[in-house]
C-alpha cells in the first residue's frame, strides 16, 4: 500500500468566511465524494483543518501499489467544477494501527 497526504487549497484567502450558496452545495458534494472513497478503503481520514493562517482541507489516502492519487483527486466535485480549489499531493510513510485478526478498517464517521 502507498499513502499520500493531500492538501486542498481554497480558491481565496477569505474562504470559508465568505462562502457562497453555490460553494456550500459544492462542499456538500465534496464531503459526500470523500465519504464514499472512505467506504472503499481509499481514505484514512479527511476534513477541514483549523489553521489560523487560512483554511485548507486534508485527505490521507491509502492506495494499492498500482493506483495513483490523481484520478481520485481529479474526481473531487470541487476540482471538476473548476471553482478555484487545487490539491497538493505529498507521498508519505504512514504508521497505522494494526487491525484485529479478520478486522476491517473503520467506516466513515457521521460527525464529518
Amino acid at each position: 500500500m502507498k499513502h499520500y497526504c493531500c492538501r486542498l487549497l481554497t480558491p481565496r484567502a477569505t474562504f470559508p468566511a465568505d462562502i457562497t450558496p453555490a460553494e456550500v452545495a459544492l462542499m456538500h458534494e465534496h464531503a459526500g465524494y470523500w465519504r464514499e472513497r472512505m467506504r472503499e478503503g481509499k481514505v484514512v481520514v479527511f476534513g477541514p483543518v483549523a489553521d489560523p493562517r487560512g483554511a485548507w482541507g486534508l485527505a490521507v489516502l491509502q492506495l494499492a501499489d498500482d493506483e495513483e492519487p490523481a484520478a481520485l483527486l481529479d474526481g473531487d466535485p470541487v476540482i471538476r467544477a473548476g471553482a478555484g480549489f487545487r490539491f497538493e499531493i505529498h507521498p508519505m510513510q504512514a504508521v497505522l494501527p494494526e487491525l484485529p485478526p479478520g478486522g476491517a478498517p473503520p467506516t466513515a464517521s457521521a460527525n464529518v
